[in-house]
């Protein structure tokens, strides 16, 4: 049988042989001694011929020496998610992101496939998994494409990381098949709607979040992180440089994700006038509590001044909706509705791109390009009536 020598480490010969034990064949390879210059040792059985257990011996040798040999382990699935991923990734990466990676762990991954041996993970039952969580056996409602592709992002990711620590000789997530998402449908409200909300929410104890949402387009997080000293109401601007996010328990404070999100955003006097009412009547709350008032310099807080939780508000936001009989949209869709009004406005798409801190213009112009293919064929028709249109027709005013 051949031998080799392995070029990392600068370890000894790597040596092996082949004897027949009853009626199969066994080879042994002789490995490098370990730290405590114990002698090591590597063996397997039950080849039906000589020449199998060769080549299997051989094939060894080649993995030890080109430095691709992974050691035989029992971890599971969830051992290894739970128990090593998770420590070691928690603090490299944002609480937002690890709370979502722990979300899939421990909802979807584990109760699923962390019972299988780590080593033995396939991908027909990654895709078997994917499945599952589309068309429950049960028959009860399943995920959505997106949802499953972010999980098999999860995955893809721990399991990224497995090959990198050496624990797997692939990652099996890369030949899988999760489902192709399609972009959802957006929902949005008029602006009479949005003003019926508004109005219908106006003596609500969170009606100034209410309208931040709704005439900044800034995300939930933001809204919920936003302090005071990042307010200027003389000078009408509130600038985004915290954000609040939900964990498993309880709430965390984290940061925008890019350097667009970090932004400062135009308020108009409506706001700036809520804002102001909003912020007596915080005070008014601060003397009542007294001692016990945890001064964070929230502007949306708890009557104790704690964050408020994300969750929470979105369903709050769900059940104002729908007592005031309006179409039912996400908090979110708050988001999708201002920017759909200032495009429908003229508001040129970069600065609606400014205001909702999109990392690019052509964000923007992909997430709402059912309103500018609009306003284009608007455009269309304005320079064809400009063009053979009355000279005095009052609507070829420039707007």
């Amino acid at each position: 049988m051949a031998s080799a020598r392995r070029q990392q480490e600068g370890s000894t010969p790597v040596r092996g042989h082949i004897a027949k034990r009853g009626k199969t064949w066994t080879y042994w390879i002789e490995l490098a001694p370990g730290p405590d210059g114990r002698r090591r040792q590597k063996t397997k059985g039950g080849h039906r011929t000589k020449k199998l257990a060769e080549d299997a011996a051989n094939e060894l040798i080649a993995a030890l020496q080109n430095g691709t040999y992974i050691e035989p382990t029992r971890v599971t699935v969830g051992q290894f998610l739970l128990e090593q991923w998770e420590p070691a990734i928690r603090a490299t990466i944002r609480p937002s992101t690890f709370a979502s990676y722990d979300m899939h762990v421990r909802k979807y991954l584990v109760p699923r496939l962390g019972g299988i041996q780590l080593q033995k993970l396939t991908s027909p039952a990654i895709n078997a998994l994917y499945g599952e969580l589309l068309h429950p056996a049960d028959g009860g409602r399943g995920l959505s494409a997106s949802t499953v592709r972010r999980i098999h992002a999860t995955l893809h990711k721990a399991l990224r990381d497995a090959l990198r620590w050496q624990l797997v000789v692939r990652n099996v997530a890369s030949a899988a098949d999760p489902p192709r998402a399609s972009r959802p449908e957006m929902h949005v409200w008029t602006a009479p709607q949005l003003r019926a909300f508004l109005n219908g929410v106006s003596d609500s104890p969170h009606a100034a979040l209410w309208t931040f949402y709704a005439l900044t387009g800034a995300r939930r997080g933001e809204g919920l992180g936003l302090r005071w000293a990042d307010v200027d109401l003389d000078g009408r601007r509130a600038a985004i440089r915290q954000t609040v996010i939900p964990l498993r328990t309880g709430t965390a404070f984290s940061e925008p994700k890019t350097d667009k999100g970090r932004r400062s955003i135009a308020l108009d006097d409506d706001t700036v006038a809520v804002l102001r009412r909003h912020r007596r009547a915080q005070l008014e709350d601060r003397l009542a509590v007294g001692v016990g008032y945890n001064d964070i310099d929230l502007v949306f807080a708890r009557p104790d001044g704690a964050p408020l939780n994300p969750e929470w508000i979105s369903r709050t936001f769900t059940r104002l909706a729908r007592r005031l009989g309006l179409p039912q949209i996400r908090l979110h869709d708050l988001r999708h509705t201002h920017a759909t009004l200032a495009l429908v406005a003229g508001v040129a798409t970069r600065v609606v791109g400014d205001r909702l801190g999109h990392s690019a213009l052509a964000v923007t112009a992909d997430t709402y390009q059912h309103v500018t293919l609009d306003l284009e064929e608007d455009a269309a028709e304005r320079v064809a009536r400009l063009v053979f249109g009355e000279p005095d027709d009052p609507s070829l005013a420039v707007r």
